[in-house]
């Protein structure tokens, strides 16, 4: 593994998402089969960083903010060649940083998988967290 690269202005293809979400195991709970839905969830986040080695992409971080009172990350993934390096914190702080960390709140939804992930790297665990789950 050579230097992890950040990036917050770096397109990518839906191709890539979803090959990158295959490799993090959250394409199990990800509609990869539907191209045209994925495209549209990267189309409208507003904060998109993602983590290269040379130009492989090995994590991202898909959210959505408002830049003064919330930041909703909607997708934290991470190749699982490249997990417990660092990556997902670093994806994490660097969200938190463009969503303007001094007002904005980050906020997330933890993939089943990763419960005990966030508490490790300083997130607080909220009980009272509320879901009305897609019709489709």
């Amino acid at each position: 593994m050579s230097l992890i690269c950040y990036s917050t202005d770096r397109k990518i293809s839906v191709d890539q998402f979803i090959d990158l979400l295959k490799r993090s195991t959250l394409a199990e709970r990800r509609p990869v089969q539907d191209h045209v839905r994925i495209e549209k969830m990267l189309m409208h986040a507003n904060i998109l960083i993602t983590a290269w080695d040379g130009d492989l992409l090995v994590g991202i971080s898909r959210a959505l903010s408002d830049f003064a009172f919330c930041c909703y990350l909607s997708d934290l993934a991470v190749d699982e060649n490249y997990q417990h390096k660092g990556i997902g914190k670093e994806l994490i702080n660097k969200t938190h940083e463009v969503a303007n960390e001094q007002d904005a709140q980050l906020i997330l939804l933890a993939a089943p998988k990763a419960v005990n992930y966030y508490p490790k790297i300083g997130m607080e665990q909220f009980k009272e967290c509320f879901v009305i789950r897609r019709k489709s």
